[in-house]
Parts: structure tokens; sequence; C-alpha cells
């Protein structure tokens, strides 16, 4: 029998329901998902404010902070924001107050901030007690109309006043000023663009229902960010951004390299990317210079006073001043990614990601309700005013009768209906006006009045029937705008330019950012690796564990990256300023590289671009490969040399410049010099018989040029050279036998006794 539900009786269990935990939670979670999403994260697309944001412009208009009217204590404003509309905390809204005021954080600012209103450093805005506000031009085109019924009012939370459920939006703040917020779910990311750009697209947008998104990007080609910077991305990239609502912008500092005399130079900062704070962003740069990641930079300060000015200085004037910044670009948030995820409440109640065109269309159709809003208000008005307009004429033709109606009748108020057939607001108007209003001046004001007002009822009765007349003072509206706005203005110009990313190679990138210091790597013969402090000369003083021994040394540059060649047929990477410190006995290699247990390293060098390497295998097998094809991305290493057990690789040689033959030695001391054009050059496979053995395998192999002979060290590190004319009977072909070793030749088969 499963538990009972009920709580145990004996207690006093009025009013005590079991609920299903499951059911509640979902139905609770939902409810909380929907306030989030809808009351505080997401914009509406018709006036691209949150309810905070909106609730803060709505009070700031109750209280009469027009721009040209004068400046309230913030405090005032937030109190009046908590106490009617917004039942929250007082410094969250004063947050959100005073970012609306931040030239720095705001493409169009709808506040116009008097006191401390932080900085771009980061620094936080002074207490509101301290600040002043009022609304900017651009806050009072969000709320052109709003007693005009252009949008509907909702009760407040305690049921005390009423609040605008949107604004009338006669700017495209969504797109123009952008939008940032986390919900249940989801999120919205939608940087700043230029209103004037905006404008010209939605005008056209007007004209061409169907204009495709290839030709809004003509207008609108990227965000305009209020700090400048240069946007670096792809067209392509911008236009699908733009027509899927999802995408994102590399954006740069704006940099100039400026001559400091006598052939040096420094680069100068005089824009950085959107929302990055300038002194964070210099400290970072100076914690990078401490730890020697930005080998190319010599120092870096601020000599920012109201405009950017970020000075850095090259570690010498031989430096590529692009390359620097590149480096600086990869390890620095002088590049920034800023997201675009135009996530919005579509006609206010459907969160949905929107392209651009389908956000400037919302923006349009919300413009063109509150246009036929307005207009009927309007003729509301004027039908009224016509009313009693038309009454006081009626008294004027009859000014005798009227007067002796009001003088002599017990009622005259009936008594005017019945014998001019008034309506009851006509009446009301005769019997309150004035005798000063009988003048015969005040009869031609009326009688003007009643044809301005009957024309322009014409006009709007005209304008209500007529889609394209409400298209046409819709785009007459929004050249107004963009006329207020424009590129010659301050506020208007466009200030994020546009650029491409220097092309770099990603090694000179990657070496940028290492010191580059000369450096001896020693491998023993166990495999232990690392790097000792300059160019050694001696390498017999190196000390090993016991058991163990030099197998390997070779200078080097901490930029340089060392290559291993194994048993298995694959290429290792390891970077050289990655090797462990010469104290002790280094690393073994096992633990920086992801190598197979039974193989073993042929052998280390140190990568030079551009050079070929001969790799033979046991079999006798054998490549030529690009050296720069043989560089591992991974720690599993790069497959060159194919090879399957019980054949291993076994020789990787450099071939030199100018080497046109091959010597190969077998295990069975027979040699073979044949032509290098007949070895193929690959960048993987198994290779070609280079020598035939009926037992045995490889032994060792050189390049060299015919005309300078073939050359062999003996035991006592004596060089013997055979010259080309006495190599005629082992000069062959490739995958022939060969015949045995000169005489002389060292014992061990090898051309290094």
């Amino acid at each position: 029998m499963g538990k009972s539900l009920l709580p145990p009786s004996g207690g006093d269990s009025d009013g005590i329901q079991p609920v299903d935990l499951k059911s509640a939670l979902e139905e609770r979670y939902l409810a909380y998902a929907l306030s989030t999403i809808m009351g505080r994260a997401l914009p509406d697309v018709r006036d691209g404010l949150k309810p905070v944001h909106r609730r803060i412009l709505h009070a700031m208009r109750i209280l009469r902070l027009d721009p040209n009217a004068g400046f309230k204590k913030c405090a005032r404003i937030v109190g009046d924001v908590i106490g009617k509309f917004h039942p929250h905390g007082d410094q969250a809204v004063y947050d959100a107050l005073v970012r609306l005021a931040q030239g720095f954080a705001v493409r169009y600012p709808l506040v116009d901030g008097q006191g401390n209103f932080g900085n771009v450093d980061g620094d936080n805005a002074a207490a509101m007690r301290y600040t002043e506000a009022r609304m900017t031009e651009v806050a009072q085109l969000l709320m052109e109309g709003i007693n005009e019924d252009a949008v509907d009012f909702r009760e407040t939370y305690d049921g005390e006043d009423s609040e605008p459920v949107v604004l009338p939006g006669a700017f495209p703040n969504l797109l123009a000023n952008g939008s940032s917020g986390i919900a249940v779910g989801m999120a919205t990311n939608i940087p700043p663009h230029n209103a004037v750009e905006l404008c010209d697209a939605a005008i056209h947008l007007i004209k061409y229902p169907n204009a495709t998104i290839e030709k809004l990007v003509e207008m609108v080609p990227g965000p305009d960010f209020p700090t400048g910077g240069v946007i670096v991305e792809e067209r392509d990239s911008i236009v699908e951004a733009y027509r899927t609502g999802r995408g994102g912008f590399r954006v740069r500092a704006k940099w100039e390299q400026e001559d400091a005399g006598r052939g040096t130079w420094r680069i100068v900062v005089t824009e950085i990317p959107y929302q990055v704070q300038k002194s964070r962003l210099i400290e970072k740069i100076a914690e990078l210079l401490l730890a020697r990641k930005l080998p190319l930079v010599e120092d870096i300060r601020d000599e920012s006073a109201e405009d950017i000015r970020i000075v850095i200085e090259p570690k010498s004037r031989s430096v590529d001043p692009e390359l620097m910044m590149e480096s600086l670009f990869k390890l620095t948030e002088l590049e920034s990614r800023i997201s675009l995820n135009m996530n919005v409440l579509s006609r206010g109640r459907v969160p949905k990601v929107l392209s651009l065109r389908e956000a400037l269309r919302e923006w349009l159709d919300h413009r063109r309700d509150v246009l036929l809003r307005r207009s009927r208000y309007r003729l509301e008005q004027i039908e009224k005013r016509l009313e009693v307009l038309g009454g006081l004429l009626i008294a004027y033709l009859n000014i005798d009768e009227v007067i002796r109606i009001i003088r002599f009748e017990d009622e005259p108020k009936k008594k005017l209906v019945e014998r001019f057939d008034l309506t009851e607001v006509q009446v009301e108007a005769i019997l309150n006006m004035r005798l000063r209003a009988l003048a015969k001046l005040e009869e031609i004001e009326i009688r003007k009045e009643h044809e301005g007002l009957t024309a322009e009822k014409s006009q709007i009765e005209a304008l209500l029937a007529s889609e394209d007349a409400q298209w046409k003072v819709l785009a007459n509206d929004i050249r107004e705008i963009r006329d207020q706005f424009g590129p010659d203005t301050g506020l208007g110009r466009r200030r994020t330019t546009f650029g491409t990313a220097a092309e770099h190679d990603i090694a000179d990138i990657q070496q940028a950012m290492i010191e580059k210091e000369p450096i001896t790597v020693v491998l023993s013969e166990k495999g232990w690796i690392r790097a000792m402090k300059g160019h050694l000369a001696d390498f017999s003083t190196l000390s090993f564990k016991e058991g163990d021994r030099l197998a390997t040394a070779f200078h080097a540059e901490t930029t340089d990256k060392v290559l291993i060649f194994a048993t298995n047929g694959k290429f290792y990477t390891l970077g050289a300023d990655k090797l462990p410190g010469g104290r002790g006995h280094g690393e073994p290699v096992r633990v920086m590289i992801d190598m197979e247990n039974d193989a073993d390293i042929v052998t280390t060098f140190r990568h030079q671009a551009g050079r070929r390497l001969l790799l033979v295998s046991t079999a006798g097998d054998g490549f030529l490969v690009p050296e720069d094809e043989t560089i591992a991305n991974t720690r599993k290493g790069k497959q060159v040399m194919n090879v399957k057990m019980p054949v291993e690789a076994a020789l990787c040689i450099y071939v030199a410049e100018g080497d046109d033959h091959i010597a190969i030695i077998g295990e069975n001391r027979k040699l073979l010099v044949f032509p290098l054009v007949q070895v193929p050059e690959m960048t993987r496979g198994k290779g070609v018989r280079l020598q035939k053995y009926k037992d045995g395998g490889v032994n060792a192999a050189r390049t060299f040029r015919l005309a300078d002979g073939l050359s062999w060290t003996d035991s006592a590190n004596r060089t013997h050279v055979k010259p080309s004319e006495e190599l005629g009977e082992w000069l062959g072909e490739r995958a022939q036998a060969g015949r045995m070793v000169p005489k002389g030749f060292p014992r061990n088969g090898k051309f290094e006794g």
C-alpha cells in the first residue's frame, strides 16, 4: 500500500491540499521563466526597451524632465520609478538609469546626465543623491504622441496609476542602441547601429517590402559602436548574421604609428572595442609584459584625457608594427568579438530571433499602428470641436433670439435645443460662452477655425482610407529623424569603421609572442629532454642520470620548433619555449607527446622552413618529404611514413640544396649510389624501394652532389672523399643491390666512423 499524501490526522488540517511536487514545480518554474523573459530580460522589438527603461522614461515624462527643462536629482526620479511603477531595488533602477546616460555605453543616450556618471575605465557613477538628469531628444522622440492614444496603457502593480505597455517609438531604438540580457533558457545580444543607416534601410523597406538582406546590408553595413573601433569581419559573415539574426563581429582597436624622432616610433591606440574597460585592458597588457609573453613590446602607458590615447612602445625600431599589433590582438582585448543574437519580444508578446529585415518591418508596422491611432484620436478631437463650433456659429447667426431665450425662458437649455436643434454639447458651449466672445472678430476667428478643422478632417479621413498615404507620411517622418541625426552631426556621424585583418602567418604571430633567446636542446638516450640557456660549445660537460648518456644536442632559439621523428613513422612537434629548463635532467619526452610504448626516437632536430627530408624504413623503402609538411598540431603527432611491424622508420636525413644523388648502405655493407630524381616527393606514404636486400635491412644513407664526390669520416675523425669518376662501379638505379663498400670505409658501415 502506498503512502498517503494527506497530512497526519489530529492536527489542524483546515485548508491544506495535497499537491503533486512535479506539476507544482513545473507550473511555478514556467511562471518564473515567463516573468523573466517578458518583464525583465528581453527588449520589445517596437521601442527597443525593457520594462525598467520604459518606466524610467515614463516617470521622467511625468516629472516634465524635457530636454529644454531643468535637471532633477536622480534620487527623485528613482523614487518615483520604484514608488509608482517598478517595485524593485533602488540601486538596480539607478544602475539602469546611469547606463542610459553613458555616452560610451549607449550609442544614442536617452538620459542627459549632470554629474559623475562613470567612465570608460569602469569607475562607478556617483550616488543618486549627487547626480541629476533629464531626457534627451532621442527619449522625447520615443515618447512622441503618448498623450494622443498612440499606445495602450495598463494598471501599475498597485492599481493606483497606469503605465504604457510600449512607447510610440518614433526613433529606431532597438537596433540604434542595441540591447543585451539573459533570461531563462534564452538570451539576447544586439549591438548598437547607426540611426541614419537604419532610417535609410527603413525608407527602402517601405518602398520595397521584399528587399533582400544583401540590399539592406548595403545601407546597414554593420554595427556602429559608441567607442568606435574597426570591424574586421568578412562581408559574407555579416550578411549571414543579419539574415539569421545570429552571428558575431570581430572588432579591433583603432591604432596608428606615430613618429618618435631619430628613426624610432610608437603605436598610439585612439579607440578601443565596445564594452572593454580601458584600465583593465592596460592592466592585462602590463601583466603579459611582466610574464614576458609580449617580446616585441617594451612598455605601455595611458596618456588618455577626454579622448583615449594608449601608447605602446616597441622593443626596437626594427620590430614590424603590424606583427606587434597582431600579437596584441591575439592575446588581449584590443580585439574583441561582439555577438549578435536578435532575440526580442515580437509584437510585445512572443520571444523570437528576428533577421534585420524582420526587426525593421516590425518597427515600421508599429509606427503605422501609432500613426493610425494618433490620426483617429485627432479626428475624434476635431469632430468634438467642430460640433462645438457648429453650435457657436448657430448662436452667432441667431444671437438676438439666443439672448432672448437665455434672458426670459425658465428652461433656456431645453428651449435652445428645441428651437435650433442643438446637441447637449453645443448647448453647454453656448451657455458657457462669455459676453466678450460676442464680438464680430470672434465670429470671424470661429469661422476660420471651423474651415481649418474641416479641411484637416478631410485630410485625416483620406489618410485613414489610403495605406499608400500612410506609408508616405511615415517615410517623411523617418526622413526628418534622419536629418536630425544626419552624418554631419556629432551624434549621427559613424564612429566605427571597417577594415581587414592583416594577413600574417600564424607561425610568425606565435613567434612574436615568444621572447627570442639562444638555447641548447639536449636529448638523452633514454628520452629525457631539456633546454640549456645559451649555445653550449662543449657537450662533454653535460650530466645525465645514472645509466643514461647523450643521444643528441643542438643549438636553437626559444622561437624554434623541435621535431621528433619516431620509429612508428610519426613526427612530433614541441615548442622550444615549452621545453623544461636546464636545471636537473629535464623531463621524459613521452610526458609531452603521446608516443606509443613500442616506438623509439629515431632523431630530434630543429625545424628549418623550406628544407626537404629523406625518410628511409628498415626495409629500404623511402621518399622525400617537405619539412614544412611534417609539423604536428597535436600531442598525438603526424603520421608521415606508413610502416607496419616488423618494419620501422630508420633514417631521417636532411637534403642539402644542390644534392643530386643518394648513397645508401645496407646491413650487408653493400653501397648503392643513384640519382635523387628517382625518389618521389610526397607528404605521406610508404615510399619506394631504394635498395634491395636478401637479408637484413638499411644501415645508413646520405644525399650529396656527384660532382663533389662522396665523403665519409673514419673512426679517427679523418675525412675521405671518393671522387665522382671513382664511383662508377657503385652507380646504378634505384632498388638495385649495390656492391661492397670501398676500401677504408668505416667498419660500422656508416658515413661517420
